[in-house]
């Protein structure tokens, strides 16, 4: 199984991509079980399979679907704690959404007692089609930078 990782993480996929599906394995790991966690990720690129697009693109998509430019962060001025709104790296945006996948992807595991690469390839799709609990937590985000942005100046960073 480890083989069909390597060769097809290799295969017609960009440095972003690539980055992604890294991140989703590695973010996913727990006390160094790598192999583990490429299994699950393996029969979560099956489930996206049977769809008619490819299963690497349709995550990269889906996460890009989901993936915030702008957040707040919590400015102090004068004894004040203002929510100023800022744009978000690029990195911090693919850890982000990485996160908010699996978060999502970990409670309804927890819901519905069903295995974790179904779980997965669920919350994977809800992106894919922008909706579902990771895009939620974007809109709510927005919402919050928009409510706040006559605080932007002061953003001096």
């Amino acid at each position: 199984m480890e083989w069909y990782y390597k060769r097809t993480s290799w295969l017609g996929l960009d440095g972003e991509e690539k980055q992604l599906i890294y991140k989703l394995v590695n973010f996913r790991m727990k006390e160094g079980k790598k192999t583990r966690v490429r299994a699950i990720f393996h029969e979560t690129l099956h489930k996206l399979a049977r769809t008619d697009r490819d299963a690497i693109k349709l995550i990269s998509e889906a996460l890009e679907n989901v993936k915030p430019i702008c957040e707040v962060a919590k400015v102090r001025i004068v004894g004040n704690i203002y929510d100023v709104p800022r744009v978000v790296a690029r990195d911090k945006q693919q850890n982000l959404v990485v996160h908010w996948i699996l978060d999502a992807a970990k409670k309804r595991r927890t819901k519905y007692s069903s295995r974790l690469e179904e779980c997965l390839s669920a919350k994977i799709m809800d992106a894919y089609r922008k909706r579902g609990i990771a895009r939620k937590k974007r809109e709510v985000l927005y919402a919050l930078a928009s409510t706040n942005r006559s605080y932007a100046h002061f953003r001096w960073w």
